[in-house]
């Protein structure tokens, strides 16, 4: 009979992205394992390699990112909905240094062919969740609700970037003032 497990999978991919954020793209599974309370050996056993660990990471990323934006957005003006979606991106990112080492992290994830398709799928969950906010918003000078999503994540992912790059504030007051701004100008019927 197996032992009973005392951390989740989802623990785990938790504590990798905890190391991840402590230590860049040069973390190891002993800081994984470090980070959530076990042995390496539970962490090795659990998923094989480093590589695996990422994927089942940006697996739990992709399936998780759409309904936590949804739930963000659920009950609000539906422009107010968009900024609140947006915003969930900049969750859990306080410190320039720990969103240094996950972009970091990123750079050797664009490396990898399957981490790079999970990367995509979790930013097309992204842009499906906002381009069916913009559809349901009344913004006449937008643009298409799909390009309206991709212009406003790409501005999100920019915006976390320019900020590990030059931290001033909040990273999350700043988008939402940019998101404001941007958004504020869709109000406006565009010329004919």
């Amino acid at each position: 009979m197996a032992r009973p497990r005392k951390i989740s999978d989802d623990e785990l991919v938790a504590a990798c992205g905890h190391a991840i954020g402590r230590h860049g793209p040069g973390f190891t599974l002993a800081h994984v394992a470090a980070a959530a309370g076990v042995a390496v050996g539970t962490v090795a056993g659990r998923f094989g390699s480093k590589r695996n660990l990422l994927l089942a990471m940006m697996a739990a990323g992709a399936e998780g990112i759409a309904p936590l934006m949804r739930a963000a957005a659920a009950g609000r003006d539906p422009v107010e909905a968009i900024t609140a979606a947006v915003l969930v991106t900049t969750e859990g990112v306080d410190d320039p240094a720990t969103t240094s080492n996950h972009l970091g992290q990123l750079g050797v994830d664009l490396a990898d062919p399957a981490l790079r398709t999970g990367f995509a799928a979790l930013r097309a969950g992204v842009r499906e969740v906002l381009a069916d906010l913009f559809a349901a918003a009344d913004l006449p000078g937008a643009p298409p609700p799909d390009q309206a999503a991709r212009i406003v994540a790409a501005m999100a992912h920019g915006a976390l970037m320019d900020w590990a790059l030059h931290p001033a504030g909040r990273v999350a007051d700043l988008l939402r003032a940019d998101v404001a701004a941007l958004l504020g100008a869709w109000r406006v019927s565009p010329p004919s």
